[in-house]
């Protein structure tokens, strides 16, 4: 894999984890494509950009108003033209959830946007939430 493809990767990451910070949820959607494919740790599907926005503005004027997100990316891999599989884990701080998300990037020559991304909270040995 191309170190461009991993930078690229690493960008829509850092890019999310600002628009959070921000709690802009346009910003922190604007990673994703128009028609991705979200589930949510809750198990949600959400289908398209608008529903994730929409779903992290509550999230931002809510519970989660004045966090951060940091995330580590733990895996980039292609697999296949223009497509990059990703393993990131995130914390949320302060005192948030550490989640896991499994994302498959597309780069359709104008851009890499996530078109699919499965996310879940990440837990302890015994089932105790990190």
């Amino acid at each position: 894999m191309a170190d461009s493809e991993a930078d690229g990767v690493r960008e829509l990451w850092r890019s999310m984890a600002e628009g959070w910070r921000l709690g802009d949820a346009e910003a922190f959607g604007a990673a994703f494509a128009e028609d991705v494919d979200f589930v949510t740790v809750r198990g949600e599907e959400l289908r398209g950009r608008a529903a994730v926005v929409a779903g992290h503005a509550r999230l931002f004027a809510g519970p989660f108003k004045g966090t951060r997100l940091i995330p580590e990316i733990r895996m980039v891999r292609s697999v296949g033209a223009g497509l990059t599989l990703v393993h990131a884990v995130t914390v949320i701080e302060p005192g948030g959830p550490a989640t896991h998300a499994q994302a498959l990037v597309a780069d359709d020559g104008s851009g890499r946007r996530i078109v699919a991304f499965h996310n879940m909270t990440v837990t302890a040995p015994g089932g105790e939430q990190k």
